[in-house]
């Protein structure tokens, strides 16, 4: 057993690394780092549910994302102009979502009535769209030219670029809002936005998960870094106080080890998993977690 003085938390030395790595394996096959199923193990497992646990969480994201974009890079799969629109959408929100969760959500109870509601937004989002596509046939091809992305325009009114001899086109206004409001919210529960992101730009916009994960991975981790500095900035504010934001380094870090493992792993063979069931798993853990977490907050 070991110790992590910070938070409180007591567990198995292999643990953390074990269960970092597993949800991050499943989860970057849509881009997601896995900051948002690892958040509540935190809290309903090992029992660290003070405001400490939202840097910690995007501390995992900070060490774990990058093995991902890398492999996203790798294999030409990443949508760069998606990627600054988001990044520059979801940094002011952000950091009001920072101060909303350190100021008004302190308590364990009403957070985890809140983390619940957001899972169960992407799930309603995640699983129609799963059930529908069902008849379509599955991704062939994959190690040819055409699962590459080339973008072909970026500017203040469109994003468009190509993928499997299709384009895809989205509004740049439309994404920077919806980052703006994502933000906001990844801020109060602690991930870096790809987990409210990617479900909504593969159901709303009609972009392809298998382009729009390497984006949603890497505004994932320049949204975690923002927010681990702008916690350790305030922490001071905070020092000797009945309230923790410090992120627990030691705990965070491990996480972060298994994580980065994992994301490698799952950002390699996602291009041969085909999307449905990539929308499938998730959406259904999803709405798992949140079920439990509004019940237990009535009941």
């Amino acid at each position: 057993m070991i110790e992590f003085p910070l938070s409180g938390v007591e567990t198995y030395w292999w643990l953390p690394l074990v269960v970092a790595f597993s949800i991050s394996c499943v989860t970057s096959t849509a881009g997601l780092s896995g900051a948002f199923l690892l958040l509540p193990f935190q809290v309903s497992v090992l029992g660290f549910a003070s405001p400490a646990v939202t840097p910690t969480n995007l501390l995992f994201s900070v060490i774990a994302a990058p093995s991902g974009v890398y492999r996203f890079c790798c294999e030409k799969r990443m949508v760069w102009p998606l990627v600054w629109t988001i990044a520059l959408g979801s940094l002011p929100g952000l950091l009001l979502g920072i101060f909303i969760r350190v100021r008004y959500l302190p308590d364990p109870r009403a957070f985890k009535l809140f983390v619940g509601l957001v899972l169960i937004y992407i799930a309603a989002r995640l699983l129609p769209d799963a059930i529908r596509s069902a008849d379509k046939p599955k991704m062939k091809n994959t190690n040819s030219k055409l699962f590459e992305v080339a973008p072909l325009a970026f500017n203040l009114r469109h994003i468009i670029y190509r993928f499997e001899n299709r384009e895809y086109q989205a509004s740049t206004p439309a994404i920077f809002v919806l980052s703006v409001v994502v933000g906001i919210i990844c801020g109060i529960y602690g991930i870096g936005g790809a987990a409210i992101l990617a479900p909504v730009l593969v159901t709303i916009f009609r972009l392809p998960v298998h382009a729009v994960a390497g984006a949603a991975l890497c505004g994932t981790f320049l949204n975690s870094t923002v927010g681990v500095l702008f916690y350790i900035l305030i922490a001071p504010v905070f020092a000797g106080g009945e309230i923790a934001v410090q992120p627990d380094w030691h705990l965070g870090i491990m996480f972060g080890i298994g994580g980065s493992a994992g994301i490698y792993l799952g950002a390699r063979i996602q291009r041969f998993l085909p999307a449905r069931l990539i929308k499938l798993i998730l959406g259904l853990i999803m709405l798992f977690i949140s079920g439990r977490y509004i019940i237990e907050f009535f009941v």
